[in-house]
């Protein structure tokens, strides 16, 4: 018996000593082999729990984020659900003992529920050990590729460029940037971005003393590399910030005669993510933390000119395989940001083309926001602007706009020169997209991506190479989704709206409204009149009904209906609506 005893025993240590072994993830396991334990390794320590004494339902929103961030989530959240555990503090008790052993914090993120870190392999056992580590993963290898800083192109001094076309400002050699994506007409009709706010997240911005950035209001600076208030260069700190001067100068400069950005009436947010001086896998989770504090500052549209694959030697890149939007963690915060109501704008990447699979950089592969590539001055897509699609088949990049030979602010106080990537065409679309959100503030991010879309140059063919094509910013700013038009507008007792995004591949949200409570069906149909599937039915209550998901990955691809039937209480149908929906593989 004794010796059963002592069995079972044994036995039952082994498995206990096994399960905290259990919270480290395969690739942190494939990462780690054979390395000393000496070795410093970076890894995402997630947490099981906040810790939080009182329920969620609790707390109110503006004690967790700013009011201008709660308004903003209301045109997309219910008032019940303005807030989650996603925007919970991260337990401080559970970061304490963490450091207590050793452990270099990195970063926290509310919405992953954990901090990057970094810690020695030997560590990993005391780790896994303690009960409120949920799991350990490494920090994904993945950067932004170098191509992205450019060279200039030209230097040009100062000197006033006037143009011939009659406009209210004097864009100065800016005005081709502009004119290709029709923004004059906006600014003319005084939608200049204001009551906007914007993030810029970058490799820092070392030149704000120059004179196109004299009246810009920046609201808020932080530099999430070396944790200070200063974005620029010196003082220690690591990384250059001339990509960012210049990105910062494509979106909301002002300098009459020579250049100005489209949204130069906004707010602006400055986050400095990328250190320049190496490609390490550390600076995703400083984008993540840069958009964590956007959002609870209340940005409304963020731009990101990096993009990330490579990195420096050992860590292992993530892969062309890895763009689905769900692998790349920084892609994740993408969606979870545009989730909560922000615009969320990236650069498509330099990598060019591949006839085989995607070239495109995290995060612009995620869902919910724009990736821009870049044309010529003809309209022609640029050799290096990368292609889609993502490999769960959505269409990327979304739209595009000038990224050859692009007017930007320069290494001096009043110089100016040219230069080329997509890390130009995406901040020329991002403020874009503010300028329409100053005119139609209560949009969300899928209806302005919508709007932006389908009025694209390429919208009736939207393909890997150009997306919808070039922005045209009026006829963005005329088109009035369907599911923002209130009752009196429209006139009618129930109403079907168009799905968006359409054309789409493979997924796509329907949405309706009824002024009274009713039993309704919507459902799919192919042209030939055979239902496909039902995405609702029963009884509706009064009111915008939530967004219905329909997914075509077993379809082909065609043209489809949804048809919306309202039936009384007898059975009777008393309306139908019927909206085209366009599926392309």
């Amino acid at each position: 018996m004794k010796t059963i005893l002592s069995f079972v025993l044994i036995v039952s240590i082994s498995i206990v000593a096994q399960i905290p072994l259990e919270k480290r993830t395969q690739d942190l396991i494939e990462t780690i082999k054979n390395k000393p334990s000496s070795d410093s390794i970076a890894v995402w320590i997630i947490f099981s729990d906040k810790g939080q004494s009182e329920g969620i339902a609790l707390l109110k929103a503006n004690q967790v984020v700013s009011e201008k961030s709660v308004q903003r989530r209301k045109k997309v959240l219910p008032s019940s659900g303005l807030i989650d555990q996603t925007d919970l503090p991260v337990n401080n008790e559970y970061i304490k003992q963490l450091e207590l052993i050793g452990v270099k914090i990195k970063q926290v993120s509310r919405w992953f529920n954990g901090v990057s870190a970094y810690i020695k392999t030997g560590q990993l056992n005391e780790l896994t050990g303690l009960p409120f580590v949920q799991s350990i993963d490494r920090v994904f290898s993945f950067a932004k590729s170098n191509s992205l800083i450019e060279n200039t192109i030209l230097e040009k001094s100062s000197e006033v460029y006037l143009s011939n076309v009659t406009n209210l400002y004097n864009y100065g050699a800016s005005l081709k940037q502009l004119s290709m994506l029709n923004l004059p007409a906006l600014h003319n009709l005084g939608y200049k971005g204001q009551g906007i706010t914007i993030a810029v997240l970058d490799a820092g911005f070392n030149n704000l003393p120059h004179e196109v950035f004299a009246k810009m209001n920046i609201i808020a600076r932080y530099d999430f590399v070396n944790h200070r208030i200063d974005v620029g260069d010196g003082n220690g700190g690591m990384g250059s910030g001339t990509h960012g001067t210049a990105t910062l100068s494509v979106i909301g400069g002002y300098k009459p005669g020579y250049l100005i950005g489209p949204a130069f009436e906004s707010n602006y947010i400055l986050a400095k993510t990328e250190n320049t001086e190496s490609e390490t896998p550390i600076e995703e989770d400083n984008w993540i933390a840069g958009i964590e504090w956007a959002d609870s500052i209340g940005v409304d549209v963020t731009s990101t000119s990096l993009g990330y694959i490579d990195f420096d030697q050992p860590y292992t890149s993530y892969t062309w395989q890895s763009m689905n939007g769900r692998t790349c963690r920084i892609s994740i915060a993408a969606t979870m940001a545009a989730r909560k109501g922000i615009f969320v704008v990236n650069s498509a990447g330099n990598e060019g083309y591949d006839g085989s699979h995607n070239t495109l950089g995290a995060p612009a592969d995620a869902d919910s926001i724009v990736s821009v590539g870049a044309v010529d001055a003809s309209g022609t897509r640029v050799s290096f602007s990368s292609v889609g699609n993502t490999t769960d088949g959505r269409i990327k990049p979304d739209v595009m706009a000038l990224g050859a030979n692009v007017f930007v602010a320069g290494t001096t106080p009043s110089s100016y020169y040219y230069s080329s990537g997509t890390s130009f065409s995406c901040p020329l679309a991002a403020g874009c997209a503010a300028v329409i959100l100053s005119a139609n503030p209560t949009w969300t991010p899928m209806q302005l991506r919508d709007a932006l879309r389908t009025t694209a140059s390429n919208a009736a063919n939207p393909n890997r190479e150009m997306g919808w094509g070039i922005i045209d910013a009026l006829s963005a700013l005329q088109t009035k989704p369907a599911s923002v038009e209130s009752l009196s507008v429209n006139n009618k007792n129930y109403s079907l709206f168009q799905n968006y995004p359409n054309p789409f591949n493979p997924e796509t949200r329907i949405q309706y409204v009824i002024n009274q409570d009713a039993i309704v069906d919507i459902s799919i149909y192919s042209i030939t009149g055979e239902k496909i599937t039902t995405l609702f039915t029963g009884i509706s209550a009064k009111g915008i009904q939530p967004p219905l998901l329909f997914n075509s990955s077993n379809l082909s691809s065609g043209i489809y209906f949804c048809r919306m039937s309202v039936f009384d209480a007898n059975g009777k149908v008393i309306y139908n609506d019927t909206k085209k929906l366009t599926c392309i593989k």
